[in-house]
């Protein structure tokens, strides 16, 4: 073999050492990818949200622990996220299509707001739902339950049978008391939590039963739109029973709203409404404090 079949048989193993290494090289990001992917699925630390509890009367009382509020001593209830931020965004954005009403909040600081619901100096926007009474009439919740009137509004659903039925028997009480200032002076609002379960004609065999009379209105309708009212008032739960024993007494006219504990004392609840009616919150007023119904 000469000389010149060396080179050739030179240069053509150096070119097919070339190619290989070039195909190899090619081929090691892609290798090495595949090896590192799941290590950085491996490395990516996992979180875990740590519980905590509230008053569902007093936002502001928190705590890692279960116990009792040093307020009000109702027992902290487990904070659950009723909705993703995303979900909520789009649950507002829903609540404000079409007619939707701007209520000017006028709250006193020791009404015990949760979060930014009826928070002062802020509006509460309620929207002009289509709901159901007991009698199955179709109503437009703010226009013909809110507009110009002073309202009690409590949560209820017609299965619970732990803290819905002593709410409805305090508005019994107070509707009572108040006599026929109650459906002229003040209006009544229960508002169903379980619009799936609570049909016009259960509200109404449930309220027979606390001797429900004209101006206390039970209110259901379509899932969707009692979410949005729900939503609206600060009283959107993920499960039925998640509910709070709060009642919103507002003055739609005045721009007079507070909230306050559903089982207060029928003199206090009685007191606040009348002072709302007048459009003023008394400060001084201790409606808000728990006490046996």
């Amino acid at each position: 073999m000469n000389k010149q079949s060396n080179s050739t048989i030179t240069w053509a193993l150096a070119l097919v050492f070339v190619t290989l290494a070039s195909i190899q090289i090619g081929a090691m990001p892609c290798f090495q990818a595949q090896l590192t992917a799941p290590t950085g699925q491996q490395q990516k630390p996992a979180t875990k949200a740590a519980r905590s509890y509230a008053c569902p009367m007093h936002a502001e009382v928190k705590s890692m622990k279960k116990g009792k509020c040093p307020k009000c001593k109702m027992d902290l209830q487990l904070v659950r996220e009723t909705t993703s931020s995303v979900e909520k965004e789009k649950l507002v954005a829903s609540a404000v299509v079409g007619e939707v009403v701007s209520a000017d909040v006028n709250v006193s600081a020791s009404a015990g707001v949760p979060g930014d619901v009826l928070a002062p100096r802020k509006k509460m926007m309620i929207p002009d739902v289509e709901v159901l009474d007991q009698e199955g009439n179709a109503l437009h919740f703010y226009t013909d339950l809110i507009k110009g009137k002073t309202v009690a509004i409590n949560f209820i659903f017609t299965n619970c049978t732990t803290i819905c039925p002593p709410l409805a028997a305090t508005f019994a009480r107070v509707q009572k008391e108040m006599g026929d200032k109650v459906g002229k002076d003040v209006h009544f609002i229960s508002i169903s939590v379980d619009p799936l379960t609570d049909t016009p004609e259960r509200l109404k065999a449930w309220g027979a039963k606390f001797k429900a009379g004209p101006g206390w209105t039970f209110v259901t309708g379509n899932k969707l739109e009692m979410d949005k009212l729900l939503y609206a008032l600060g009283a959107s739960v993920s499960r039925r029973e998640d509910h709070t024993p709060s009642v919103i007494v507002g003055n739609e006219l005045k721009g007079v709203w507070t909230r306050t504990y559903g089982l207060a004392r029928t003199s206090q609840m009685v007191g606040l409404i009348e002072n709302v009616i007048e459009g003023r919150l008394d400060e001084s007023q201790p409606a808000k404090e728990p006490a046996k119904p």
